[in-house]
């Protein structure tokens, strides 16, 4: 039991020895690696850094034949700083487990790495450290080749005001985004009325994106084909199926590590962030709404 306990709380380096297959392998290893993040599910981890320790093995393929001193020809330590960083800036999580599970993914993506031990710990959420570690092998995380159908869709997505959704023509509106042929993503802004006020920027932003989702389910109620997804996994999926689909923002703005500026009950800046992000192939405004200048996305203004 004292070796069971010494073990479980010893360096992942330790552990991947005391777990070693029979086939050799060489390790790397990175010790005590410090960043800080936004991350957390409590609403008080929200909007503050907090530091992040990381302690990774790799278990690689011994090399095949001399290594020549040549960086090219190992796994580079800068390859697993680089997985944590790439991770960290994809998105806001909340769990140090997601966390973990995408760093070793990522780093299982590299040719020689056949094992990775992946141990993170909060530093400042107690007294003491509080963190998770996974082991995962090659195996149960083989490398998934690119297919055709698996290629990124470049969506069209259209802005729609409240005077366009509340209008006759909607279907017909709607009649010729489908038939452009590429995937349909809409958006709205503001309901009418005024939101309740705080007075309070973080609070109010929540308050916001609540009211435009409130705007969604309203445009969803119009038209039976619209759909309302709420996270990029719903998107992508959505996209792939031929779905018409209506954006609700709050978790997909929330949880961005480089949201959209500015207030978001303002269209103009939401709609142009999501149209970036998605790398749509047009931005189509409906409606009496004006995108700021500078768009990396193409946007065309539709007569209403």
């Amino acid at each position: 039991m004292t070796s069971d306990t010494s073990l479980a709380f010893a360096h992942p380096e330790e552990r991947a020895l005391a777990s070693a297959p029979a086939d050799p392998r060489d390790r790397i290893s990175l010790r005590d690696h410090v960043v800080e993040a936004d991350i957390g599910a409590f609403q008080q981890e929200r909007g503050h850094s907090q530091r992040l320790n990381f302690n990774v093995v790799v278990e690689v393929r011994p090399a095949s034949g001399p290594l020549d001193d040549d960086v090219d020809r190992i796994l580079s330590y800068d390859r697993i700083t680089e997985a944590i960083a790439a991770e960290l800036a994809a998105e806001r999580l909340n769990l140090l487990e997601t966390l973990a599970e995408r760093v070793a993914e990522r780093i299982l993506l590299e040719p020689r790495a056949m094992r990775v031990f992946v141990r993170i710990e909060k530093l400042d959420r107690g007294p003491g450290a509080l963190g998770v570690e996974i082991v995962r092998a090659r195996a149960s995380a083989p490398v998934q080749a690119l297919h055709e159908d698996d290629a990124a869709l470049h969506p069209v997505v259209a802005y729609l005001s409240n005077d366009v959704i509340a209008a006759p023509d909607l279907s017909a509106r709607l009649d010729a985004l489908a038939a452009s042929g590429a995937p349909v993503i809409l958006a709205v802004g503001m309901p009418e009325g005024v939101p309740p006020e705080t007075g309070h920027r973080p609070t109010q932003r929540r308050i916001d994106l609540l009211a435009i989702e409130q705007n969604a389910w309203v445009l969803a109620a119009r038209d039976p084909r619209c759909v309302v997804v709420a996270t990029r996994t719903e998107i992508d999926w959505a996209m792939r199926h031929g779905q018409m689909l209506v954006w609700a923002p709050s978790k997909i703005v929330l949880d961005a590590v480089d949201g959209p500026k500015g207030a978001v009950r303002e269209a103009g800046n939401l709609i142009i962030w999501l149209a970036e992000q998605l790398a749509a192939v047009r931005l189509e405004l409906h409606g009496d709404v004006s995108a700021p200048a500078g768009s990396r996305v193409p946007v065309q203004t539709v007569a209403r």
